[in-house]
C-alpha cells in the first residue's frame, strides 16, 4: 500500500463520520452532550460499546500478544464478564436513583467535598493517560506507514487527529458518539474476520484447519498454574473482574453512555448484552493473533514489537486489499476511545470540577462556551501525553495500559466499596492523601516484590490491591455516622 492510498482511505473514513456527526448534533444543548438528553436505544448502546471498550488497544496489542502470553487473556474476559454483572446489579442501580451525570457525585453525597473531588481528579488522570496510550498506538502506526515517507514530524501527525476529534465531538458529545461507536464497532469486527480470512488464503488452508493446529499447539493454552508467574489464572480472572469495575463501572466515559439510556432497566439489558458479546469478540482477537504468529513462522517475519506484528503482515505481507481492511480496522478501533474520552473529561471537569450542572443562574451560552474551552483544553493535554508517550515505546501498550489502571483506578475501587459496603463516615480531609498513599506503596511494592515476596511478582491484581490498600486507609481513619437526636 502507498502512503498516498493509506492517506486517502483515512480521509474517506474520518468524512463518513462527520456526515454522522451532522445529523445527531443538530439542535444538540448541553444535556445532549453529557446524557444524549437520555434518548439513546439501550442495544445501540451495548453494540456500540464493543468498540468503545476494546479500542486500537485490543485491536493491535492482543493479537500481538498470542506470541508472548498464548490465550491466558481469555481469563481476563470471563473476569471481565463478573465485572459487568457486578456492574448491572450494584452501579447501575446506584446511579440511576441518584439521578447522576457525573458519577462521581455519590463520593460528594455518601462522604463529602474532597471525597469527591479525589474521585473525579483519580478518574481524569486515568482517562488522560489511558486515552493517550490508545491514541497513540494509531498515530504511531499512521506514521510509519505514512507521515514518515512523506518526512513530516509525528507531531503534525498528532496535531491534524486530535483536531479531527475536536470536530466531531465538540457540539453533539454523547449523542453523536453513541451512532459513530456503532458505525466504527461494525468495521472494526469486519476487520477481524477478513484479516482471519486474508492470512488462511495466503498460507493456503482453510480456517478451520489453521484452527486446529492453534488448539494443537501451546499458543491455545489458558490456564497458567503457576502461582509466581503474574499471568496464574486466578490472578487474571479476579484482575478482569476488577478491571472492568473500576475501568467501566467507575469510569465517567462509559458509564456516561449507560446513562444516556431512558431508565434503568434498559440499561442493565444493555449491559448483559455487550458482556456476553464480549466474550467472543475476545476469542476473535486471540484466535487472529494465533494465526498472525502461524504466518510469522512460515513466512520469517520478525518484528522488534509485538504490537507491530498485525500492522507489518497487514500492510507488507498480505497484499494491498487486506491492508485496507486493517487500516479501517485500526480507525475503527482507535476513535471511539479517543472521542468517549474527550467528551467524559470534558463532562466531568464541567460538572464536577467547575459546577456547571448546579449554576442555575448560568445561561445556556454561558456554559457552552465554557464546556467549549474546557474540550479545547483536555485536546492539548493529549496531543502533550502522546509525544511524551512516544518517547517510552518500549513494551505491549496494553500491558502498559493496565499498569496505569492498577496505580489510578484503584482508589476509585477503594472509595466506591467502602461507600457501597460499609455504612461508616470518613474523615474526609484525609481522604486525599489516602488516596495518593496508595499508590505509592503499590508502585514500591512492585518494584521490590520478587525480594520481598520470594520471587512473586505482581500482574493485573495490583489493581486489586491499591484498591484494598485505599479501602484499610479510609477503614482507619473512619467513625460511626453521628446519628440524628430524635424529635
Amino acid at each position: 500500500m502507498t502512503p498516498a492510498l493509506i492517506l486517502l482511505i483515512f480521509i474517506a473514513y474520518t468524512l463518513m463520520l462527520f456526515g454522522v456527526t451532522f445529523i445527531t448534533a443538530r439542535k444538540a444543548n448541553n444535556q445532549s452532550f453529557y446524557i444524549g438528553n437520555k434518548v439513546s436505544p439501550w442495544y445501540v448502546v451495548a453494540y456500540g460499546m464493543i468498540g468503545a471498550s476494546l479500542s486500537g488497544v485490543t485491536f493491535m496489542s492482543v493479537p500481538g500478544w498470542v506470541g508472548e502470553t498464548q490465550f491466558s487473556y481469555m481469563m481476563v474476559a470471563f473476569g471481565y464478564f463478573f465485572g459487568y454483572v457486578v456492574i448491572a446489579l450494584v452501579l447501575l442501580p446506584l446511579y440511576y436513583r441518584l439521578k447522576l451525570t457525573s458519577i462521581y457525585g455519590y463520593l460528594e453525597q455518601r462522604f463529602g467535598f474532597w471525597s469527591y473531588k479525589t474521585g473525579a481528579g483519580f478518574f481524569i488522570i486515568s482517562r488522560v493517560l489511558g486515552a493517550s496510550l490508545r491514541m497513540f498506538l494509531v498515530i504511531h502506526v499512521l506514521q510509519i506507514f505514512v507521515f514518515d515517507a512523506w518526512n513530516i514530524p509525528f507531531w503534525v501527525n498528532v496535531l491534524i487527529f486530535i483536531i479531527l476529534i475536536i470536530i466531531y465531538t465538540l457540539k453533539g458529545g454523547i449523542r453523536t458518539i453513541i451512532w459513530t461507536d456503532t458505525l466504527q464497532t461494525t468495521f472494526m469486527l469486519l476487520a477481524v474476520v477478513l484479516s482471519v480470512y486474508y492470512i488462511s488464503r495466503e498460507l493456503g488452508a482453510p480456517v478451520f484447519s489453521l484452527l486446529g493446529d492453534v488448539f494443537d499447539s501451546d499458543m491455545s493454552r489458558i490456564v497458567i498454574t503457576d502461582w509466581d508467574h503474574p499471568r496464574h489464572f486466578i490472578k487474571q480472572f479476579f484482575s478482569g473482574m476488577f478491571i472492568t469495575i473500576t475501568m467501566t463501572g467507575l469510569d465517567q466515559e462509559m458509564m456516561q453512555k449507560n446513562l444516556s439510556i431512558k431508565n434503568l432497566k434498559d440499561a442493565q439489558k444493555n449491559m448483559f448484552t455487550f458482556s456476553t458479546i464480549n466474550l467472543f469478540v475476545v476469542f476473535m482477537f486471540l484466535v487472529l493473533g494465533a494465526f498472525l504468529v502461524l504466518y510469522a513462522a512460515v513466512e520469517g517475519v520478525n518484528v522488534a514489537m509485538s504490537d507491530d506484528l498485525f500492522p507489518t503482515i497487514a500492510f507488507k505481507h498480505l497484499g494491498p486489499t487486506a491492508g485496507v481492511v486493517f487500516l479501517v480496522g485500526l480507525i475503527s478501533a482507535a476513535f471511539p476511545s479517543a472521542d468517549g474520552a474527550l467528551t467524559s473529561l470534558t463532562t466531568s471537569f464541567s460538572i464536577d470540577f467547575l459546577g456547571l450542572e448546579k449554576k442555575t443562574e448560568m445561561d445556556e451560552r454561558k456554559k457552552t462556551r465554557i464546556r467549549y474551552s474546557v474540550h479545547f483544553a483536555f485536546a492539548f493535554i493529549f496531543f502533550i501525553s502522546i509525544l511524551v508517550f512516544r518517547q517510552m515505546n518500549d513494551r505491549a501498550i496494553i500491558d502498559k495500559l493496565f499498569t496505569i489502571a492498577g496505580y489510578t483506578y484503584g482508589p476509585l475501587l477503594g472509595l466506591y466499596t467502602f461507600g457501597l459496603f460499609t455504612h461508616r463516615s470518613v474523615n474526609d480531609k484525609i481522604t486525599p492523601w489516602i488516596a495518593i498513599a496508595s499508590p505509592v506503596i503499590c508502585f514500591v511494592l512492585s518494584t521490590f516484590s520478587e525480594e520481598l515476596l520470594n520471587g512473586y511478582r505482581f500482574g493485573f491484581e495490583m489493581l486489586v490491591v491499591n484498591g484494598f490498600l485505599t479501602f484499610m486507609g479510609l477503614l482507619i481513619f473512619s467513625h460511626r455516622p453521628v446519628s440524628k437526636p430524635s424529635a
